[in-house]
């Protein structure tokens, strides 16, 4: 007999339409189609920043279904197994669809809900969208698993990516709808208080936007972009890392726009692909090395003398922006005001953390765990361990980044660290007063305040991270 019984799709990372592998095949059942989002244990413990950001992505994706007359359903347990079981038993749902995650945490839930509901006859399928290439189909010659990224890059390169699929045209809705929390009481937003009203207009929600986003790049910054990345007052990036982090575009999507564009003979279309793989790479490591979350990926830096304390007034400053580094301190105000940071601006102040500070890279990893409206778990963990140099394919322990040189080098007329910067600049710019509006209210501080003195002279903490390198035998 045909099953007429709902799918449902269960929601996470993946808030789209297009190129949605699970969306696609419960439509092409015929079958109804119930969308659910479950607030679990997991998406709970995201940070302040993420957890807001996945909130109005939410809202704006129920907005997308409505708009196809489909409805998201909300649910809210510790266990996300217990409110499927009980959207199959009031659905009558024969099946669960969803999309897969790779870091540990989410891998273990979601292997525990499809056996439990096998065990129950309920078909319970995982699909790709996520990634590009699976971790586990990419293999050394030798089998093994990369370690190094230029040879993960030459071996994905040339390997044919599936064609983004097209949103279907219609998601059928089942007889009845099951009841739904209401995403408004759940208050995604409430940990960042005052800071949520000052970051929204720098965020750009749903799949429409991600697209519009990816085309603008493509027509007017794609040919500069191999020099304009690595300048943070210009808007030289594809600015898709918060989409991406969310699903509302896929990397499939981005590729093959990136390979029409290589095609086309566009100057930076190359390296934006490789930016790609660089996010491939980290799911990589993330899934064959999963200790690259929580400690050291390099066992030689077990023990190594990192500062640990968060309490430290050092810490504190790092995380105020308030270093007397403008380049660091520009970078951590942007993070506050708009949710993202420049990559320049990441290298600098995970080098300034890590090797000036000589704090461990765990604080500002968990910081920007906080505080990124396009956090990551593989890229966060891959980036603070690879300027940390515990990481793989890591920046050299020797290498300790200049961030007054490097300011002069990538902003050479000031203008990144005029625009985030308040203090001793007259008139501010609105972005470095808004910092201001953003930050805790205890921490208690003013545009009229000082701007700080270094807290630590940039050649004696070179100086000093160098020899405690050397100390230890590295």
């Amino acid at each position: 007999m045909h099953d007429t019984s709902p799918i449902l799709i269960w929601l996470r990372r993946d808030l789209r339409l297009s190129d949605h592998p699970a969306f696609t095949a419960a439509v092409a059942t015929g079958r109804s189609v119930v969308p659910v989002f479950v607030l679990d244990a997991l998406h709970d413990a995201l940070g302040a920043a993420p957890k807001y950001r996945m909130g109005v992505g939410l809202e704006k994706f129920g907005q997308t279904l409505a708009d196809k007359g489909s409805r998201l359903i909300f649910r809210r347990a510790e266990n996300a197994l217990d409110a499927l079981q009980d959207l199959i038993a009031e659905t009558g749902a024969g099946a669960v669809y969803w999309s897969r995650q790779y870091d540990p945490d989410a891998v273990a839930r979601d292997s525990a809900v499809k056996a439990a509901l096998k065990e129950q006859g309920v078909e319970a399928r995982s699909f790709g969208g996520h990634l590009m290439f699976e971790p586990w189909t990419v293999e050394t010659k030798t089998g093994g698993y990369y370690k190094v990224y230029t040879p993960f890059w030459r071996a994905v390169k040339d390997r044919g990516v599936e064609a983004p699929l097209p949103a279907p045209k219609t998601l059928p809705a089942p007889d009845s709808w099951p009841a739904s929390d209401d995403l408004a009481d759940w208050q995604m937003g409430a940990a960042m208080r005052r800071g949520a009203a000052v970051l929204r207009p720098f965020v750009q929600l749903g799949e429409q936007a991600a697209q519009s986003r990816l085309a603008a790049f493509l027509a007017d910054r794609m040919a500069d972009y191999g020099t304009n990345r690595d300048l943070p007052s210009v808007d030289g990036t594809s600015n898709l890392s918060e989409n991406l982090a969310l699903g509302e575009i896929s990397p499939h999507q981005c590729w093959h726009a990136g390979q029409r564009a290589l095609h086309e003979g566009k100057a930076g279309a190359e390296i934006f692909l490789k930016e790609l793989v660089w996010r491939e790479f980290a799911y990589h490591l993330m899934h064959h090395t999963p200790h690259i979350l929580t400690r050291n990926w390099r066992e030689e830096w077990e023990g190594f003398g990192w500062n640990e304390d968060e309490s430290r007034p050092e810490v504190l400053a790092w995380k105020q922006g308030r270093t007397g580094i403008p380049f660091v301190d520009a970078a951590m105000r942007e993070m506050y005001v708009t949710g993202r940071m420049h990559n320049r601006g990441r290298m600098i102040v995970a080098s300034y953390l890590t090797k000036h500070l000589l704090c461990h890279w765990r604080i500002g990893q968990r910081w920007f765990e906080d505080c990124l409206i396009d956090w990551d778990p593989a890229a966060n963990a891959m980036g603070w361990q690879w300027s940390a140099g515990s990481g793989p394919d890591a920046t050299p322990y020797f290498r300790v980044f200049n961030p007054v040189t490097q300011l002069d080098k990538f902003d050479k007329k000031h203008t990144y660290a005029d625009r985030w910067i308040a203090e001793g600049r007259g008139p501010a710019h609105k972005d470095a007063l808004a910092y201001f509006k953003a930050i805790p209210r205890r921490w208690k501080l003013s545009p009229d305040d000082a701007y700080p003195q270094a807290i630590v002279d940039v050649a004696e903490g070179r100086k000093r991270a160098l020899n405690t390198y050397e100390n230890r035998g590295f």
